[in-house]
């Protein structure tokens, strides 16, 4: 698919410079030096300013002792990227929309500027550029796997960060471990002139999206899309192929784009799976990216799922 980098968290060409992380003396230098900025998450909501990523040199106060904890992100020209975890400050009052699906609250730091606030990543994404985007993206996926893998899964020790962030080191059985990244299929389902829409229980009102799913261990990306489709609506897909990868950091999930072509059109859905599924033809995919729909909202900016849908409507799949 030609427009595939196109889409949000789609990549910008960030050097990672991954030869520098397992030099500690290294890192030392470039986390001390003048044109290093770091950026700090609290519960995986990133710092921003005025609707861009906010970054704070690592000689500012509320970096003091943060150092070890810090996660290389990479070099912009010469200048280098961190991420820090900003999750051990405690604000005053903790909202109740805390990780909710588009959690509007936003948190103030009292040592930092007014207009810096920590915001959720997902309903901020599309005002960032494709730079900041992929900054943020690596930045909340790894940091929330070094929040949920804490502990060394061999021997349950205390683990300890490692080589520029991208490791985990246990100081008892010296087990290394390194960040995952889910395999999810999302798939654009299409027979004739429709395209399979589905709702999970939970969701916003008038929200559907593309079916998706997890990739099973030892299951082929075309065969994740055929079980997917046929566990949730009972629908048998034929020929699969991919269309477009996105980084979902949500917590860290690689969306696997697919097309796919239908073999019929009943639907019988897995309530467990889903809430809800229909067919939705081209003339009503107008209908609902015009927000003109009696029963489907407008898909959300960013998701590669309305980036599928977009190019499907446009005849670029490709």
């Amino acid at each position: 698919m030609r427009h595939a980098e196109e889409v949000t968290f789609g990549g910008s060409g960030l050097d990672r410079a991954a030869q520098l992380r397992g030099d500690a003396a290294a890192i030392d230098d470039i986390w001390n030096a003048s044109t290093t900025r770091v950026m700090l998450l609290w519960r995986g909501k990133p710092l921003f300013a005025d609707g861009a990523l906010a970054w704070l040199g690592c000689t500012h106060p509320v970096l003091d002792g943060r150092k070890k904890g810090a996660v290389f992100l990479g070099l912009e020209g010469e200048a280098a990227r961190f991420a820090v975890d900003f999750s051990d400050w405690q604000p005053e009052e903790l909202p109740d929309t805390l990780n909710t699906f588009l959690d509007p609250s936003e948190q103030r730091h009292p040592d930092l500027p007014e207009n810096h606030v920590f915001a959720e990543l997902r309903r901020l994404m599309t005002l960032l550029s494709a730079r900041e985007a992929e900054l943020a993206a690596t930045a909340k996926a790894i940091l929330s796997w070094h929040r949920s893998h804490a502990f060394c899964s061999r021997c349950g020790h205390k683990s300890e960060i490692s080589n520029g962030g991208w490791q985990s080191t246990c100081p008892s059985c010296g087990g290394h471990h390194f960040p995952r990244t889910d395999p999810v299929v999302i798939m654009l389902i299409t027979h004739g002139n429709s395209v399979l829409m589905g709702r999970s229980p939970g969701w916003p009102e008038g929200m559907y999206s593309l079916l998706a799913g997890f990739v099973e261990p030892g299951e082929p990306m075309e065969a994740a899309v055929r079980r997917e489709v046929l566990e949730e609506t009972g629908v048998p897909v034929g020929r699969v192929s991919y269309l477009a990868s996105q980084p979902w950091p949500f917590p860290s999930s690689l969306m696997l784009g697919c097309w796919g072509e239908a073999l019929g059109t009943e639907i019988t859905i897995d309530p467990v799976e889903i809430e809800d599924a229909l067919w939705v033809t081209r003339e009503e995919m107008l209908a609902v990216f015009a927000g003109e729909h009696s029963k489907i909202a407008p898909p959300r900016d960013g998701a590669i799922a309305r980036f599928l849908v977009a190019n499907w409507l446009a005849d670029r799949l490709d």
